[in-house]
C-alpha cells in the first residue's frame, strides 16, 4: 500500500479537482469496521489537504484468500485449494475495469476509482471515493427504492445480456455460488452446530422449537437449491445490504454501490435476501421490522424488473428472493461461532425465528 512522495501528490490532486495543488499533511488512518471477508485484507482511509483544502481517500486492500490467516484455523487442508479458487479476490478490481457503471439504473453508481494498484503475490490495492453517508436510519422509502433499483439492474443483467465480471472454470453455471457457499458453511459447519445445540446461551433460548424448525427446513435445502437453479437467472449485485448501498451526505435517493459478490448467475430475487436482512443482522432494525419490509421490497423489485422489460410472474420472483435468503441467511444468523453477549444472542434468536417464519411457507 506505500506509495511516493510524487504519488501521494498526485493522488491529492485527482482526489481534490485541484491537478496544480499544493499537497500537504498526508496521513493514514485504519477504518473501525469488522472486515467480514477473507479477501479483505485491511480498510484505511488517507487525508490530506490540498491548498489547504482537506480531502480524503478511501483504500481497500484486497488479497487471496492464501493470505487469509484464519485459513489454515478455519478450512481442512484438501478444501483449502477449492476454497481460494471460489474466493475471487480481484472481483472489485474488476467491477471498476470492467463496463458495469455504464449497466447502472440512475440513481445507482459505482465509487469513483482514482488508482488500482496490483501486486506480484495476489494482493492489490483499490483507491476510490470516501463517501460520507447521509446519517439516521433507513426509512421504508429507502428499502422500496433500493429494492426498485436492484430490480433494473437485475433485468439489464439477464444472462443473454452479459458476461460475469472475472470469467473463470464453472462461473456460468447457475447458483454455483450459493451452492458452493451452502455446502460448505451451512451445511458443513452450521448444521452440525443446530443439531448438536449445545452453545451456553441456546439452553437460555426461550423459542423451544427453533431448532426443530430448523432442522425441518434444511431437509429441504437440495430440494430448494435445485428450484432456484431453474428460475430466470441474473448476474445481480451478490450481497446488496444496506451497508453496501451508500447513501451520500445530502443525496438522500442516491446510492453509491460497493462490495459486490457472488459473480455468476442466481435466481431472480437473489438481492433481496441482503437487502432485508443487512441492517437487522447488525442489530440496526428490529427483527419484527422485517414483514412491513419484506412486502414492501418485493412490490418494487418486481417492478423494477418490468421497467427494463423483464417480465417475471410474483411466484418466481418470491421464491427466488426467499428460496436464496433460506440457504444463505436462515441458519447462518445465530452467532455460534463468534463471541456474543446474551442480548446479541437473544436479537439473533428473533431474527433466526422471523427468518423461519418468512421462508417456511414458501419453500
Amino acid at each position: 500500500m506505500e506509495l511516493t512522495q510524487d504519488e501521494l501528490t498526485e493522488l491529492g490532486r485527482t482526489v481534490s479537482g485541484k491537478p496544480t495543488a499544493h499537497v500537504d499533511n498526508v496521513r493514514f488512518e485504519a477504518v473501525d469496521y469488522p472486515i467480514g471477508t477473507p479477501t479483505t485484507a485491511g480498510l484505511h482511509r488517507v487525508l490530506g489537504t490540498a491548498d489547504g483544502v482537506p480531502w480524503s481517500c478511501f483504500v481497500k486492500q484486497l488479497q487471496s484468500v492464501r493470505h487469509w490467516p484464519m485459513l489454515p484455523v478455519l478450512v481442512p487442508e484438501e478444501l483449502r485449494e477449492e476454497f481460494v479458487q471460489n474466493l475471487p479476490w480481484q472481483l472489485e478490481i474488476a467491477v471498476h475495469r470492467s463496463n458495469l457503471a455504464s449497466l447502472l439504473p440512475e440513481g445507482m453508481r459505482l465509487p469513483t476509482a482514482y488508482r488500482i494498484d496490483l501486486y506480484d503475490d495476489d494482493r492489490g490495492t483499490l483507491w476510490m471515493e470516501d463517501v460520507v453517508q447521509e446519517p439516521g436510519p433507513w426509512p421504508i422509502s429507502r428499502f422500496e427504492r433500493a429494492a426498485y433499483l436492484l430490480g433494473q439492474l437485475s433485468a439489464r443483467r439477464q444472462v443473454h445480456l452479459v458476461e460475469p465480471l472475472l470469467p473463470r472454470a464453472g462461473v456460468t453455471t447457475p447458483g454455483a455460488g450459493l451452492r458452493y457457499y451452502t455446502g460448505g458453511r451451512v451445511m458443513r459447519s452450521v448444521l452440525p452446530a443446530i443439531s448438536e445445540w449445545n452453545h451456553p446461551m441456546l439452553a437460555a433460548c426461550g423459542d423451544h422449537g427453533l431448532r426443530d424448525d430448523l432442522l425441518a427446513l434444511s431437509a429441504r435445502l437440495p430440494a430448494v437449491l435445485d428450484a432456484l437453479d431453474a428460475l430466470p437467472q441474473c448476474y445481480q449485485h451478490g450481497d446488496a445490504s444496506p451497508q453496501n448501498l451508500l447513501v451520500p451526505q445530502g443525496s438522500p435517493d442516491e446510492f453509491v454501490v460497493i462490495d459486490w459478490g457472488f459473480d455468476c448467475p442466481q435466481a431472480v430475487g437473489f438481492d433481496l435476501g441482503q437487502l432485508l436482512i443487512g441492517l437487522a443482522h447488525a442489530g440496526e432494525l428490529a427483527p419484527e421490522a422485517l414483514p412491513a419490509v419484506h412486502k414492501v421490497i418485493l412490490e418494487a423489485f418486481q417492478s423494477g424488473l418490468a421497467t427494463d422489460g423483464m417480465h417475471v410472474s410474483e411466484e418466481q420472483v418470491l421464491y427466488g428472493y426467499l428460496g436464496s435468503l433460506c440457504a444463505r441467511a436462515t441458519f447462518t444468523a445465530l452467532p455460534l461461532f463468534e463471541p456474543a453477549t446474551p442480548e446479541l444472542f437473544d436479537q439473533r434468536v428473533r431474527l433466526t425465528r422471523a427468518l423461519v417464519d418468512l421462508v417456511s411457507p414458501v419453500v
